[in-house]
């Protein structure tokens, strides 16, 4: 049993890691770091608090999930790796390719392994997505295009939306998306894009339209606050037809209701020779933290940091290529 620190006690902690820390015999919940003492035994009893993480790295726990606001994961996968502690931590697992390239280096002095959570990848119509390509339903893919779109056109007062390193939605859905597209098809040739801030009174990036060039092919990734109807949640186009998925994922919907397991199927629709609606993959948050417990337990990364380094150039790149107004070579 993996005796786990929860450091952070949030939205992402209490929605996206605590149900499976307890659902799961593998984790066992050795103690949360946070500043809010009664928050955290008001839903987990007893459990021993730390005010600091330093606190908690004294201990014998010897798996740390960071889910603390994103400028402060950095410094906190730094103290866990010299502390010699395996980690968990939120995405962004860092905001620059400097600091990412830091912390590679001090894990592979480390007896630490570091996971980046990047559970979007068991999303159910990403993988099903990955399945019509390695298939090749659609023929040969020309493009794709991915999108978490919201109707949220008033900006609230949070580190996600202020003023800051490490807010703004680029960061923060952005990271999902690039990570995906990476995942499905590796480092792009060539970026553009156009990041904006739309909403009255923003402080922070709050809507993104980032173009990953493969070739003659295209993946476009966006995000905007004033979306009040359903779009595509994915289209994939290619020689032979084409992909629709309307609709998030509905892990995280079931999740804020407190059901850990898969939820009722989805569809979406595939159009070749005729239209013809398909069932979505089982979604897979469960199984990725199950898997997470074995990558500890075989010392083999599930998400290594050097994915997170790609994703993080891709952002660096997608900046410099908005700022300037045009096409920007990848340099992976």
């Amino acid at each position: 049993m993996i005796q786990t620190i929860l450091v952070g006690f949030g939205f992402s902690a209490t929605t996206f890691h605590l149900p499976f820390l307890q659902e799961l015999d593998d984790f066992h919940i050795a103690g949360v770091v946070s500043s809010r003492p009664k928050d955290v035994q008001a839903v987990l009893g007893d459990v021993t608090v730390y005010a600091t993480i330093d606190e908690a790295l004294a201990t014998d726990a010897s798996l740390f999930v960071i889910t603390t606001p994103s400028h402060l994961h950095k410094d906190m996968v730094d103290r866990c790796l010299k502390a010699g502690k395996d980690v968990l931590v939120e995405k962004p697992a860092f905001l620059t390719t400097e600091e990412g390239e830091a912390l590679i280096t001090l894990e592979q002095a480390s007896n630490g392994l570091v996971n980046v959570f990047h559970n979007r990848r068991t999303d159910g119509d990403f993988l099903t997505v990955k399945r019509l390509l390695e298939e090749k339903r659609l023929g040969e893919w020309k493009v794709l295009e991915s999108r978490f779109d919201r109707f949220r056109p008033t900006v609230r007062d949070r580190w996600r939306e202020n003023a800051g390193p490490g807010a703004g939605i680029l960061f923060d859905l952005g990271s999902h998306l690039i990570d995906q597209a990476l995942d499905l098809f590796g480092a792009p040739d060539k970026v553009s894009a156009d990041v904006m801030i739309q909403r009255d009174g923003g402080q922070s990036d709050d809507g993104f339209h980032v173009t990953l060039h493969y070739g003659e092919k295209r993946v476009y990734l966006r995000s905007n606050p004033f979306i009040a109807v359903e779009a595509p949640r994915f289209e994939v186009h290619g020689t032979e037809g084409s992909f629709l998925k309307f609709g998030l994922d509905s892990q995280e919907a079931s999740l804020r209701k407190g059901e850990v397991k898969c939820p009722d199927h989805e569809t979406g629709t595939v159009v070749t020779d005729g239209e013809s609606v398909i069932d979505i993959e089982p979604g897979g948050y469960l199984s990725f933290y199950q898997a997470l417990a074995d990558s500890y337990a075989t010392r083999r990364p599930l998400v290594p940091l050097r994915d997170a380094l790609l994703t993080t150039r891709v952002i660096e790149t997608a900046r410099e290529a908005s700022k300037l107004q045009r096409i920007v070579d990848f340099k992976s």
